[in-house]
């Protein structure tokens, strides 16, 4: 992880200083900066090629498993006058190559067994294993979608001396199709078929076809066509019908030829379970050689060439870069989904949890005479307010902590602001606040700082943009009274959630937040207190050496430093501070981006707690994982719902799909209301709860990835101060207090 880079000082006038000859390299520059200013920036190409590259796979595997561009439906049979009387007639060979129009038949005591619809993982083993143990060969007509999903099947059926012929890619009827679309069907499943055993075939069988005297007007123009691409058809004198699962007797008796003829036999290696002809053909073949017969495949029985040619060159190549994105679309598919029920069943046991131990959490903390300890916490606090820019905010965030109901020393500390905001706050002339000036070097040392000059022994930290209630500090305080606490997490809420932007982050704060910092709360590994609202005990800050610069999520990085250090850390639900929330998508991203790189850095830096013993291992071991899994890796994975959503409404089971992602924002829309419940929230705000699944979580994770390319390449991430407006100007149901006064400026302590 990167260590931050502090926020830098603007620009001097000496800095500023260029001779007059340098205007051409500005314009130059100036060109340069408007060229990168159009480049599509990194945080948004690189999740836009990986959505693009994961709709892509699932495409290709839609495609490949036939939910895509499928054609299911079969032409009823039609009249027979165009076809010629010497087809109708003839045998199950049907050759038009070259205008010619013959048929041809299997002599006789030959067997020409084939398979269709295959190959299929489970069942053509189990064939092909039939096949060798009496020494027979077959022929496969194999369906382009089945060759491409397991190419191992087709190259044993080569290796042992099976024929392979071509079934289509997805089974359409051809009758229906274009010759466009017979030509793709057809290119494809040699593709597959190149790609699975590095060859071609000349053998052909149309999908829902028969025997000869079965070709009718629309069959035979599909026959001469596909035979003037340089294919033989291919039909049958025996249909076993296997695929009525009829028994292994009537099987038998429908695949056996009468009367010494030879016979090309019609069964299927797929389309379902296929044991009974497995058990047939085991029993049929001993039966029949015993009769005289041999099992050829079609050009032995026909004492012809070869049907397979072999393949060389880049047409072998794209044959097998074919079977490579296939096998690569169905095992990433594959991994998402594994991904997506891990995801699903993580955030089920999650919502489960949360209600679980917030209930439970409620329920302790609410209940008649509850107390942290024998006697409450009265003594004065020091509250530290960071200051960087803060010009229309600060003088809110002061008043706020004037009307305190506790007893509280404000202490302002301005980090090198440029905006007048020190200034700001002397001039309000406030008793019992001080303002602490220095150059600006982050908000960790700005804190340091700020306790350095704190009197007290307890310390509030909040944000320079934050407003408190009256009753904040007192509640915030509070669970000192327990010996064991050594820090507290406030109520952190949206002070400006009128916007669709303010509403969903409302929704994200109670929600995903505080209800979060309940059941983190109950299993004692709070991962978080926020900048916003915490208070440390001063014993355990420095304990573990104050506020670190080493991440960006300082917040973060101490309170899991206090965990380590043997303290116990809690949330107040009561201590409710109002904060304003990025109001645009930008501002937003900053924020956020920070918070989840910063995240990253604290769990790195803190992952020796996983080996630790006592209190320090266990919130390595129940702690880190769980914040590992909920804040990092959970939301990388949740726009997989999404993804599956989009890809289900178009080509999968539309309805299940649709009622799928509606039950897991119903169990969402419960886990929301409860929390807006327990924080005692209108919940009209919810209205909003869909569409913030569907868009606020893509933005959520375009952020998440981002900050995982940053981990992985070390990049480094400054600092980022957000524009405020100062919109939050006092907590809601109370007034600003205060005003700019006459009186004594605010005390300024040595240096």
């Amino acid at each position: 992880m990167a260590p931050r880079t502090r926020r830098r000082p603007a620009a001097t006038g000496a800095n500023r200083s260029r001779p007059a000859a340098a205007d051409t390299s500005r314009r130059r520059g100036t060109a340069a900066d408007a060229s990168r200013r159009r480049r599509l920036p990194m945080r948004l190409t690189l999740p836009a090629l990986l959505l693009v590259a994961l709709m892509a796979m699932l495409m290709l595997r839609g495609y490949v498993h036939s939910e895509i561009l499928a054609d299911h439906r079969v032409r009823p049979e039609a009249a027979a006058g165009k076809v010629p009387e010497k087809i109708l007639d003839g045998g199950p060979v049907i050759d038009t190559r070259g205008g010619r129009t013959t048929s041809l038949r299997i002599p006789d005591h030959r067997v020409v067994l084939t398979f269709d619809d295959g190959p299929d993982p489970t069942w053509t083993p189990k064939v092909l294993d039939v096949l060798k143990k009496h020494h027979a060969h077959a022929v496969f007509f194999v369906t382009g979608t089945m060759t491409s999903r397991h190419p191992q099947l087709v190259r044993r059926m080569v290796a042992e001396g099976h024929e392979v012929g071509v079934h289509t890619f997805s089974h359409p009827d051809l009758s229906y199709q274009s010759k466009k679309r017979i030509d793709w069907e057809l290119s494809q499943t040699q593709l597959a078929i190149t790609g699975a055993a590095g060859i071609r075939t000349s053998l052909f069988r149309p999908p829902y076809s028969s025997s000869a005297d079965a070709m009718d007007d629309l069959s035979w123009p599909v026959t001469r066509y596909i035979g003037s691409r340089g294919y033989i058809t291919v039909v049958n004198d025996r249909d076993s019908e296997d695929w009525r699962k009829p028994g292994v007797d009537r099987i038998i008796r429908n695949a056996t030829p009468a009367g010494g003829k030879g016979a090309i036999v019609l069964m299927h290696d797929s389309g379902g379970d296929r044991h009974q002809t497995v058990e047939a053909l085991d029993r049929l073949l001993p039966r029949l050689e015993a009769r005289g017969y041999r099992f050829d495949n079609l050009t032995e029985a026909l004492n012809a060439p070869s049907a397979h040619t072999p393949v060389t060159g880049p047409d072998l190549w794209q044959g097998r870069a074919w079977i490579f994105l296939v096998q690569a679309a169905d095992g990433i598919t594959d991994l998402l989904v594994v991904g997506l029920a891990v995801i699903g069943a993580s955030v089920l046991a999650r919502f489960a949890l949360m209600l679980l131990l917030s209930f439970a959490h409620t329920r302790r903390v609410r209940r008649k005479g509850f107390r942290w300890g024998r006697r409450p916490v009265t003594e004065p606090v020091s509250v530290l307010v960071p200051a960087y820019n803060e010009a229309k905010c600060i003088a809110n965030t002061v008043r706020s902590l004037t009307a305190s109901e506790h007893p509280v020393e404000i202490v302002v500390v301005d980090d090198g602001s440029t905006d007048g905001t020190a200034r700001i706050v002397e001039n309000l002339r406030l008793p019992g606040v001080r303002v602490v000036r220095q150059e600006n070097a982050g908000k960790p040392a700005a804190l340091n700082r700020g306790l350095r000059n704190a009197r007290h022994d307890i310390v509030v930290m909040m944000d320079g943009d934050t407003v408190f209630e009256p009753a904040t500090v007192r509640e915030l305080v509070q669970p000192f009274a327990d010996p064991a606490v050594g820090a507290v997490a406030g109520n952190a809420k949206v002070g400006n959630r009128d916007s669709l932007i303010g509403a969903w982050q409302h929704i994200e704060y109670v929600m995903g937040f505080n209800l979060d910092r309940r059941m983190y709360d109950m299993l004692r590994c709070m991962p978080t207190i926020p900048g916003a609202v915490g208070a440390f005990r001063r014993t355990a800050l420095e304990q573990v050496g104050g506020m670190s610069d080493d991440t960006l999520a300082e917040d973060t990085d101490i309170t899991m430093a206090i965990h380590r250090a043997g303290w116990r850390v809690v949330y107040a639900e009561r201590a409710r501070a109002w904060t304003e929330a990025p109001e645009s998508v930008s501002q937003l991203w900053s924020q956020r981006y920070r918070w989840s790189y910063g995240t990253m850095q604290a769990i790195w830096k803190h992952r020796g707690a996983l080996l630790d013993r006592g209190p320090s291992g266990r919130f390595g071991r129940v702690g880190l994982p769980l914040v590992s899994l909920f804040m990092v890796v959970a939301p990388l994975l949740a726009p997989l719902i999404d993804a599956f959503l989009l890809y289900g409404i178009v080509f999968g089971p539309t309805q299940k799909t649709i009622g799928a992602w509606l039950g897991i924002l119903a169990v969402q829309a419960v886990c929301a209301a409860y929390a807006f419940h327990l924080d005692r929230e209108r919940m009209t705000h919810l209205v909003s709860l869909p569409l913030q699944q569907i868009l606020y979580r893509q933005l959520m994770y375009v952020v998440l990835l981002q900050s995982w390319i940053t981990a992985l390449t070390g990049g480094r991430l400054r600092w980022q101060k957000l524009r405020r407006t100062g919109v939050v100007g006092a907590a809601p149901g109370t007034s600003g207090a205060g005003s700019s006064g006459a009186g004594s400026a605010g005390e300024r302590p040595a240096a």
